[in-house]
């Protein structure tokens, strides 16, 4: 089956499966607000509108928060930074770590040894801790975090890759491209990556969620974004302590958040499903 033809077929069987729906709509959910959030805000996300942890309102329907800012357009205006860093961050690390995982597996010899042993190294630190150390050399601004989430997951995903490229290299077809005098980066491209995009696709998911959460507790922790941007993670920060006088302001985000992580386990955990039940065939292209 072509590579083509086999992503299709994939698609259709990934639709089919209940868990990939309710992720679909409850990532579209978040995605929404997330889109049309900024237009639809009564107030500019930093415009004090009242005093410090008032009760909702007709001024303000989810009350104010600490500052006395409405929760409510804070809400609809901060989802687009835990979004798009995750969503960046999480795509730059799954490609690059592929490009590494793939390489050592195909070069062997000393590139193998040098390249894995480097991801082992990288490895030993868990992601959050990874990110703390490197924030702690580079300013958390806006612009690196996508790159410190990125950095992150290069070595988890390189040493996947490695995994499923492994055994892809020794396969026939693969030595046949090879005998046949076909370009190394041809054969990479054509012949081992098509074989290695589903488990790919799989881990990307998974990455995507933890990303979430990841890029929240950098913003709760204070070492992601800044007062007084409005991000949901950051929001929770600011309004814990106010907690049994205003919940809405850590409520919502809270649960805008678990939505989101929630969307993209289901989504993640749907694909893996369906590509279980998937026969082993080696894709062509």
């Amino acid at each position: 089956m072509s590579a083509a033809r086999f992503q299709r077929s994939l698609l259709r069987r990934c639709l089919r499966e209940p868990r990939m729906r309710v992720g679909l709509v409850s990532t579209g959910l978040v995605l929404l607000v997330v889109v049309l959030g900024p237009f639809l805000a009564p107030h500019a996300h930093s415009d004090i509108i009242g005093a410090p942890y008032s009760p909702p309102s007709a001024n303000a329907l989810l009350g104010t928060d600490y500052l006395g800012e409405d929760v409510l357009s804070r809400v609809l205006t901060g989802g687009q930074s835990i979004v798009w860093i995750s969503f960046v961050g999480t795509l730059v690390g799954v490609a690059v770590g592929a490009v590494i995982g793939m390489t050592a597996a195909y070069s062997g010899g000393v590139v193998d040894e040098l390249l894995m042993r480097t991801m082992d190294v990288l490895r030993a630190f868990p992601p959050l801790v990874l990110i703390l150390l490197l924030v702690s050399v580079a300013r958390a601004e806006l612009a690196l975090m996508p790159l410190i989430v990125a950095i992150a997951w290069v070595p988890q995903v390189a040493r996947v890759a490695y995994g499923a490229a492994k055994e892809v290299v020794a396969r026939e077809f693969v030595e046949s491209a090879e005998t046949l005098g076909a370009p190394r980066l041809r054969i990479v491209r054509r012949e081992i990556l098509p074989n290695v995009m589903t488990p790919l696709m799989v881990d990307f998911g998974l990455r995507l969620t933890w990303s979430i959460g990841i890029v929240s507790a950098m913003s709760f922790l204070g070492v992601g974004l800044q007062p007084p941007a409005a991000d949901w993670g950051l929001m929770i920060k600011e309004n814990y302590q106010g907690l049994a006088l205003q919940p809405w302001g850590v409520v919502v985000p809270v649960l805008c958040v678990a939505v989101f992580t929630f969307g993209t386990n289901l989504m993640a955990e749907g694909f893996a499903r369906t590509v279980a039940r998937v026969s082993p065939q080696e894709v062509r292209p």
